[in-house]
Formats: structure tokens, sequence, C-alpha cells
């Protein structure tokens, strides 16, 4: 599989920029440009080439930075949707801060041809109060873009991205936003307001419940979205997370059969267990089934990690078998050591059964 750092930002990339840049802006150095972006490529990575390439348009383009953004917005009708032009909102916010509000006003423009949502960090920790200004209006835009840029760009814990304080401390600054996309017909949009809501419920999880509360939970995008934002809670087993899906508390069940296939697999096997679920309650229940890998660490101490399998409703004295198979592969994010691990099965937060397997080279 290529890298995305090659993906994204190849020889053959910055070729097809400098050719865009030289259209608009004749004396552009393009043969320069190219020559000092290949050289240096190499030893970079993905956010590296990104940086690289705000800092080439600024030693390339006018030192006037109004100047040099015209020149954006002249070559930006000949792009598509694409995350490698993540560059032009990055110059802004390396260059722009200065000139806030035609800075702002390019973030809103560019996002629609990748995402803004990194660069306007650099705007909120500048101007917090200024800047959620220009959110909260992004929030009602006609252009989903921008609706989701209001979202993602202000998520406390938002990936890749540097911290914003304040959005960490004080989550009520972002619920104008929410509110305001509680009912957002894009699906773009409704994954970053449950993520935004699930980033408030790690650190503040009442504020998030008492949110999600007073929302209509039977309008179908409302649904989705309170369903994704709770699952960190529901993998905790929070009552009241549990409680807006539907879930009883305590769930009244029996585990039966619980198999491992092997109880030593090695890297780049799969554990494969299966087990069968019987109601024991006098009525319907609704049950959310997690399981839980207790990884070996290389301190020598487990540290478990909560994987979703299954959602149902059982009627009294209904049974269903489940069965699941996970790979076990190391990932950047995620090194194994060999040694005793164990799975653990978990039915609305309660633990039903756990069992230790030995992981091998």
């Amino acid at each position: 599989m290529t890298p995305l750092k090659e993906l994204y930002y190849s020889p053959d990339f910055y070729q097809n920029l400098a050719g865009r840049i030289s259209q608009v802006y004749p004396r552009f150095k393009t043969q320069e440009f190219v020559a000092e972006a290949v050289f240096q490529l190499p030893a970079l990575e993905l956010k590296q080439r990104i940086a690289l390439t705000s800092e080439l348009c600024r030693k390339y383009l006018p030192d006037n930075y109004k100047k040099a953004l015209w020149i954006f917005y002249d070559f930006r009708e000949s792009l598509t949707e694409n995350f490698s032009n993540i560059f032009m909102p990055d110059f802004v916010a390396r260059y722009g801060v200065g000139h806030f509000d035609l800075s702002m006003q390019a973030l809103k423009d560019f996002t629609q041809y990748s995402s803004s949502e990194l660069a306007l960090r650099a705007f909120l920790n500048t101007d917090l109060d200024r800047t959620l200004t220009y959110v909260y209006q992004w929030a009602e835009d006609d252009n989903y873009h921008v609706r989701r840029l209001a979202s993602e760009g202000t998520r406390p814990r938002l990936p890749w991205a540097i911290r914003v304080p304040p959005l960490n401390h004080n989550p009520p600054l972002t619920l104008p936003v929410l509110e305001a996309l509680r009912e957002d017909e894009e699906k773009y949009v409704q994954k970053s307001v449950a993520n935004h809501l699930n980033d408030i419920s790690k650190d503040h999880p009442q504020v998030m419940l008492d949110t999600v509360a007073n929302w209509d939970a039977n309008h179908a995008v409302t649904a989705w979205i309170i369903k994704h934002a709770a699952r960190s809670l529901v993998k905790q087993g929070h009552p009241r997370a549990l409680a807006l899906l539907g879930a009883e508390q305590t769930p009244i069940v029996q585990v039966d059969g619980f198999r491992l296939r092997q109880n030593n697999i090695h890297l780049g096997d799969h554990l494969d267990f299966s087990f069968k679920l019987m109601s024991c309650a006098k009525k319907n229940q609704r049950l959310i089934v997690d399981y839980k890998i207790h990884f070996l660490k290389k301190s020598g101490q487990m540290k478990p990690k909560v994987f979703k399998l299954k959602q149902l409703k059982l009627k009294p004295g209904e049974n269903v078998t489940l069965a699941k198979k996970h790979l076990f592969q190391d990932f950047t994010t995620r090194k194994h050591y060999m040694g005793e691990h164990a799975v653990e099965i978990v039915v609305n937060g309660v633990s039903m059964v756990k069992e230790n397997f030995q992981l091998r080279e």
C-alpha cells in the first residue's frame, strides 16, 4: 500500500502544483520550486510535507500575503476536493493570523477543497472570541463543508491538531455549534458532530449527556448522532449513556459455551471465539455486546481495549450465538508483545466471562 505521504505529496504533485500556479502567476519559478521540494521529500513525513509546501509557496510567491492569497484564489477553480489541498489552509494559518478577517474568509473558502479544520486552531488560540463569532455563523452556512468545519475545527480532541485549552476546559463554548447541527442532513456533518460530542464525553461526560438529553431522540438524524456520540461512555458501561440507547443498566442474561478456537495464536493470526447469549429476563431487553482484549504491554501489565461486537434486542428466553475473529497484527499505533493476553465479553458494560490466551511469535 502506498504511504499517504507519497500518495498526496509526491514529486508529481509538486510538478502539477507548479504548473497550476504558473498559469495564473507567470513569474513563478517552476523549476526551482519543484527541485527544492523534491530534494527535501525523502526525509519528510506527511505533516512535514504539508508544512514544506506552505513554506515553499511563501518563498516563491509574492512576499505580500494578500497578493499570495489572491494567487491561491486564482488557481483554486482548477482544483477538485483532495486531501493534498490542505496546504492552502495551512499557508493561511502560518502566515495569515495578522490578517484576521481576510484569513478567516480564506479558511471558509478553502475548506471545500480539503479541510481547514487544522488551520483553524491557530486562530482559535490567537483570538478565541473573535474566531468563535465566525464559527457560529459557519454552523448556519449553506455549504456543508463549511458547516462541518464549524464542528470539526472546534473539537476538543481533534486528531493531529494543536490543542486549544479553553475548548477542553469549557465545552459550553461550542454547544451553540452542535445545537445548530444536530439535525443536519449531511452524513459528513453528522459524523463530525458525533465525534465532537464524543470528545466532550471523555472530559465532561455529564455535559455531553445533559446536552443530548434535551434533543429529540425520535428524529432519525439526531438519534444517529446520539448513538455514535455515546460510544465511549457505552464502552465504559456508563448508566446514562446506556439508557440513551435503551439498554438496561444491569442485563439479565447468561453466557454459555464461551469457546476459543485456539488458546495459542501467533502474530498475524485471528483470535477466533464464539458463545451463546441467552436472555433470562421476563421482558424484552436491548443489549449492547462488546468484547475487550487485554493486551500485554511492554511494562508487563495488561491494558484492556474495548471493541464493538453486536447491538440487539432479545425476547424473554431467546438466545443467539455470537462469534468474532479478531486479527492480531502490528500497526503504527499498536505494537503487540508476546505472552499472556485475555479476552472478555461485556454486556451493557457488565463483564460476563473472561479467558486467557497466549500470543506467540
